[in-house]
């Protein structure tokens, strides 16, 4: 079952993008990373997630849960070590979202607040649970939601790839069949546009170019400031 996909980033209204990301239809591997730290060491941070897993990914290995749990950990090794190199890097890190995709199957993985979503016959999933400090307040409390998401401490991360030498990534699976619309963005993305709307453009027969595309378009009629990235893939 072929597959089409297509990724956009945008800077937002910052003078730089730290957001990197992947698109390999062929092998079925995508990913999205969105850098932070200073002297441009998001920047940084996020390529060499990129780099890392598009590199352990090369040989045809096929995806599984620990395929994906050790590409985000060899990622987090490769910014460490990068960052003991060179004191400017020091305190970088990235968020990652990854899928692996192959037959009717996506293993996807991810650390931080980059976001997986699936639209599967007209509805839309997150499928991802961010690492964030709000995402562990609401703990399931949706009514909380808008309240939390003004909370000072929204942006804090509980979990960042490149940071500390321990990292545990949430890894999963989702069936993945014709019709269906995976996504993965930057939280520029899923910070400025509502559910309802993403369920819309996901659902748009128009190509994924076209639907990447008008992501990061509402996103930033939304009025959004950070980077950002979106990776659209349809099982054709």
């Amino acid at each position: 079952m072929p597959l089409a996909a297509h990724g956009v980033t945008h800077p937002g209204r910052r003078s730089t993008n730290e957001d990197a990301f992947l698109v390999d239809p062929g092998r079925g591997l995508f990913v999205v990373a969105d850098g932070m730290g200073g002297h441009n060491a998001g920047e940084v941070a996020s390529g060499l997630a990129v780099k890392a897993i598009d590199e352990f990914l090369a040989d045809g290995t096929p995806p599984s849960l620990n395929v994906m749990d050790e590409a985000l950990r060899l990622a987090n090794d490769y910014i460490l070590t990068a960052a003991g190199e060179k004191p400017d890097y020091t305190g970088m890190g990235t968020t990652v979202a990854a899928v692996f995709v192959r037959d009717a199957q996506a293993v996807y993985a991810h650390a931080g607040d980059s976001r997986v979503y699936l639209w599967h016959q007209g509805a839309l999933t997150q499928l991802t649970r961010d690492d964030s400090w709000v995402a562990a307040a609401l703990n399931g409390l949706e009514d909380e939601a808008g309240e939390l998401e003004q909370h000072p401490m929204r942006h804090v991360l509980t979990k960042v790839v490149g940071l500390r030498s321990e990292l545990q990534p949430s890894v999963a699976q989702c069936a993945f069949v014709a019709g269906d619309v995976l996504m993965l963005c930057s939280d520029g993305v899923h910070g400025a546009v509502s559910l309802e709307r993403l369920a819309t453009l996901l659902g748009s027969r128009q190509s994924v170019a076209h639907v990447a595309e008008s992501v990061v378009r509402e996103a930033l009629g939304q009025g959004a400031t950070d980077n950002l990235t979106a990776v659209v893939i349809r099982r054709e």
